[in-house]
């Protein structure tokens, strides 16, 4: 509905109409169009002519002379595009009148005062040789495309020049007129009231035929020409000639010849009517939902390609109508397909880029457990696999198969706290589990991880120093909170040399409490930090260490002190080690005074 508003705002606005405009013009210029045998003539008022008989004050005397000539010819109808508001040389006005009246069905123009009060009008003398007055105006926008049939200044109105002409030659009577529509004679024309009764113009693709006066006037017998035509009299004069406007073939024609051409049009009833309101809007609610619904119901590769022909049969399809005699503006409905295959179109490839995204991420967590495995339980597997070996190779005495018994079970319950830490890890990073709230003792998490990190530092001969441990307890999962310890003092002591020392502090401050582990390995750079906790993250000197390692667990630890409402911070400088903290919320005094009176309760009760 968006796409659909923003085409309607945009398509009905004055830039709109302009492209629309424009659109018309190419439509218009490459039609091919039949071609037609003109129906009128136009006796042109041209430099020649004007030279000739000394210029425009002399041209009544000159029109007093030729006219007779033509009206023998016996013209269907004579349309003066001449102001004769005005009273020049009586002799030459008279001879004027004379010869107008000896033509059939004569219409002389009628013009709109600059000023717009009213009309300026022929005078008395040539009104009663006329048989009726048309309006002169051919309004550019800034093209001449259209002419509006019926001009009015006050109670005072005219039809076109060029209409009571066609009227005229057809010897039709008054103009019909209704709503939509105006009839002259058998001639139904599309010329609608709320427009001014405008219609387009269909310009012919040859001029209309000229014959200067002074042609007819040097060669008499040229003036047979005329026979049978509606005969337009009119200045052609680059000077002379106010209103040469531009056509939508690109080329400057006057006034008189655009009439002209609007003569040709009634005469061959072929009309060009704009489409409907109703018809541009159903169309691009059509193309709007068309083009949301190609990349709803399709996707890849066939949604593209729809897109793109539904785009271009779109842009075809003003041509089409075009040459079916209506007249569609493209700028709302192509607006309105453009903008909704644009926004379809982006919402859907976001859509299927989240979906990739989805995938590739179940891909890597697919990765990470193959890695977590291969990586985390290769130690107990290989403790179970040598154990179990010993068992069924060796006879062992009875001491000897318990002990290794019990390594097998402790290895394999070690195993599957692995895997489960892991999956549970998992689980709560995509928000599919949610943390244990236990109250547990800091120490007693501390202490467990330090035990189990002992064991490598006693084989490195590291000194694993540990300062006073802070009481308090701690709300969460004590199980994960042991390995994310455990892996960062396994870290320390992997990374630090033989024979140094890895420092673990812990000190409460307010409501949280910081547990620093202190290693002397090589220490990392700014660029290091930045990505330490990324998954499969290696720095290039522990690769180059080679010190095994995946870069999974540093992730893994992060994921779990975030979960649990904490954060780490890292200090390191190359070749000085790294400092590991990871800051932890203490359980609320209120919390630990309800976990006390618990434990005071049941005391009692077993007592």
């Amino acid at each position: 509905m968006l796409c659909l508003a923003l085409a309607l705002f945009f398509g009905w606005s004055q830039p709109a109409a302009q492209l629309d405009g424009q659109a018309y013009d190419w439509m218009f210029s490459s039609q091919s169009r039949p071609g037609q045998n003109p129906s009128s003539v136009l006796l042109a008022i041209d430099e020649a002519s004007l030279i000739e008989m000394g210029g425009a004050r002399r041209l009544r005397e000159t029109l007093g002379r030729v006219l007779p000539r033509i009206c023998a010819a016996k013209p269907l109808a004579l349309a003066v595009d001449l102001m004769l508001s005005t009273t020049d040389d009586p002799d030459a006005d008279t001879a004027l009148a004379k010869a107008l009246s000896q033509c059939p069905s004569v219409v002389l123009g009628a013009d709109i005062l600059r000023d717009a009060s009213g009309w300026e009008e022929p005078i008395a003398l040539f009104r009663r040789s006329a048989a009726a007055l048309g309006h002169v105006h051919a309004e550019p926008d800034p093209v001449s495309r259209q002419i509006a049939l019926e001009k009015a200044i006050g109670p005072k109105r005219y039809w076109a020049l060029a209409l009571e002409a066609y009227r005229l030659s057809k010897q039709a009577g008054p103009i019909l007129e209704s709503p939509q529509d105006l009839e002259v004679g058998l001639l139904l024309v599309p010329a609608a009231r709320a427009t001014a009764r405008s219609l387009y113009i269909r310009y012919l693709a040859q001029p209309v035929p000229q014959l200067s006066l002074r042609d007819i006037d040097k060669n008499p017998d040229r003036a047979l020409e005329f026979s049978g035509k509606a005969v337009f009299v009119g200045y052609t004069d680059q000077s002379a000639a106010r209103d040469r406007l531009m056509t939508p073939m690109g080329k400057l024609m006057t006034g008189v010849e655009i009439h002209a051409n609007l003569y040709e049009t009634l005469q061959s009833g072929n009309f060009l009517i704009d489409a409907s309101p109703a018809l541009a809007f159903g169309l691009t609610l059509a193309a709007v939902a068309a083009s949301g619904a190609i990349f709803f119901f399709l996707s890849g590769a066939t949604a593209w390609v729809s897109a793109a022909a539904w785009l271009l049969l779109l842009h075809l399809l003003p041509r089409w109508l075009f040459a079916n005699q209506i007249v569609l503006g493209p700028s709302l409905l192509l607006s309105g397909a453009w903008l909704a295959t644009i926004v379809s179109a982006s919402f859907h490839y976001f859509v299927i880029r989240r979906q990739w995204q989805r995938s590739e991420a179940d891909k890597s967590r697919y990765q990470q457990a193959i890695h977590f495995v291969t990586h985390e339980m290769k130690t107990p597997l290989s403790a179970i696999q040598g154990s179990s070996e010993l068992l069924s190779r060796y006879k062992l005495n009875e001491e000897k198969q318990k002990q290794f018994a019990q390594m097998i079970h402790s290895e394999s319950k070690r195993l599957a706290s692995m895997i489960q830490t892991f999956l549970n890890v998992e689980r709560l990073a995509e928000g599919e589990m949610e943390l244990k709230q236990d109250l547990f003792a800091l120490s007693a998490v501390l202490l467990a991880s330090l035990d189990r990190a002992r064991l490598l530092a006693e084989r490195k001969e590291i000194d694993l120093q540990v300062g006073p441990i802070t009481p308090g307890q701690l709300r969460g999962d004590k199980e994960l909170l042991e390995y994310a310890l455990y892996n960062l003092l396994n870290n320390a002591v992997k990374y630090s040399p033989e024979r140094t020392q890895v420092d673990c502090q812990c000190e409460a401050f307010g409501n949280e409490v910081r547990i620093s582990i202190r290693d002397q390995g090589m220490g990392m750079d700014a660029q290091d930090l930045k990505r330490i906790f990324d998954r499969f993250y290696r720095s290039k000197r522990a690769e180059e260490s080679g010190i095994s390692g995946t870069g999974i667990g540093l992730s893994i630890v992060n994921e779990i002190v975030k979960q649990h409402r904490g954060r780490i911070e890292v200090s390191s400088e190359v070749g000085s080690g790294s400092v590991f903290t990871v800051v932890l919320p203490l359980a609320s005094p209120a919390s630990l005074d309800s976990v006390e009176g618990n434990a005071n309760s049941r005391s009692t009760a077993a007592g």
